[in-house]
């Protein structure tokens, strides 16, 4: 029953909108659009002012006309950059975009999916269960935006996100915690022409710390990662200050908690090795989760994949989402695919057919 042509034509549309992470209230809006067309009434938080983004996190309950029990369905409205100007195109059984952007099918694609299930729920007056639906801002670099999610207004203890590539039958049952290090090496700058004995390069301390750590790939569940290493300044100059920005992720609380010493470690250690001073701050962005293979909400979710004609693939994911927070707030979350390919690059792609496919999920889940 999922119209096809509107589900690719809403997407298309929708990833035209621009919304890099807290620029979020055009998609925003259009969604609330959308939601109301269809005779329901959203309503939006104020998450928005404490994140400092232009958009709000978007919440539609609507009511059961079955004795199912309540479920949420959730996608976050952000995308990565390059994402202004998107361009996209239809070439084969793929979405692609033009020019040196994303396509932002991260999250578009589940956010549509989702409308588009609603849509087909109320044109066919279908019997479905309770539905709460939350579409988040500033998912990216942290899941933020559902950080602000005001969990006391959501009844149902089940939800489905649509954040990961494949389609609805790649499920994601284990998601790695995330930590950031945000630190500044202060070194002493001193002329380097003249007397750069004198000084401490925070650039040389730094660069032997980063040289120390072990790094991206440490174990089949722990990764990490150095984003930023700046350090401006003129030649004749022994460099003062370096700016370092790094991630740890782990399946593992205890990995996750080691690696991130160890890096902060290299740190204080190399410093101390040169008389360099650090200043560090570490975030604690979200915590690991692990699904039961044998609850009830996995079978089931497996049990439309394979009334639907797909091969469920139960998969551990390298990266987080906005499941990870819902799990940790009591709500069995479980994050599947919405057909994205290549995420966050310029060569970003959608699977018509796996996309195609994450509706239909949805709807079926939506009417059990």
């Amino acid at each position: 029953m999922i119209n096809e042509k509107r589900l690719i034509s809403t997407f298309m549309e929708y990833v035209q909108i621009d919304s890099e992470t807290k620029n979020e209230k055009d998609i925003s809006e259009r969604i609330i659009n959308d939601l109301r067309e269809l005779g329901y009434e959203p309503y939006t938080d104020e998450s928005g002012k404490k994140l400092n983004s232009n958009g709000n996190n978007v919440y539609c309950f609507i009511p059961g006309t079955n004795q199912s029990e309540p479920m949420i369905f959730s996608a976050h409205m952000d995308t990565v950059t390059p994402g202004k100007g998107i361009v996209p195109y239809i070439d084969g059984n793929y979405i692609k975009s033009k020019g040196d952007t994303i396509l932002g099918g991260d999250d578009k694609a589940g956010v549509t999916a989702i409308i588009e299930a609603l849509r087909t729920v109320k044109e066919n007056n279908l019997p479905h269960r309770p539905i709460e639906i939350v579409f988040t801002i500033c998912e990216e670099g942290g899941v933020n935006g559902v950080k602000e999610v005001d969990f006391s207004k959501l009844t149902a203890k089940k939800g489905i996100v649509l954040d990961s590539g494949g389609g609805p039958n790649k499920i994601i049952v284990e998601a790695p915690g995330q930590t950031r290090i945000f630190a500044e090496i202060i070194g002493k700058p001193s002329h380097a022409g003249v007397s750069p004995e004198k000084g401490i390069s925070a650039i040389m301390v730094a660069a032997e710390a980063v040289t120390n750590m072990k790094l991206l790939r440490i174990d089949n569940e722990t990764t990490a990662n150095i984003g930023t290493f700046k350090a401006v300044g003129a030649t004749n100059i022994v460099s003062p200050s370096v700016e370092i920005v790094a991630e740890a992720r782990s399946r593992s609380v205890e990995k996750l908690k080691s690696q991130t010493n160890h890096m902060v470690k290299c740190l204080q250690d190399t410093c101390d090795k040169y008389g360099a001073e650090l200043k560090y701050d570490i975030e604690y962005c979200y915590l690991s989760y692990a699904l039961d293979l044998q609850d009830e909400h996995l079978k089931q979710i497996e049990s439309v994949c394979e009334k639907l004609g797909l091969e469920v693939e139960k998969v551990p994911s390298g990266g987080g989402s906005d499941a990870n927070i819902f799990n940790h707030n009591g709500i069995k979350a479980v994050n599947v695919g919405a057909g994205m390919e290549l995420a966050h690059t310029t060569d970003e792609q959608l699977n018509i057919n796996e996309f195609i496919n994450a509706s239909k999920f949805v709807l079926e889940m939506m009417t059990i």
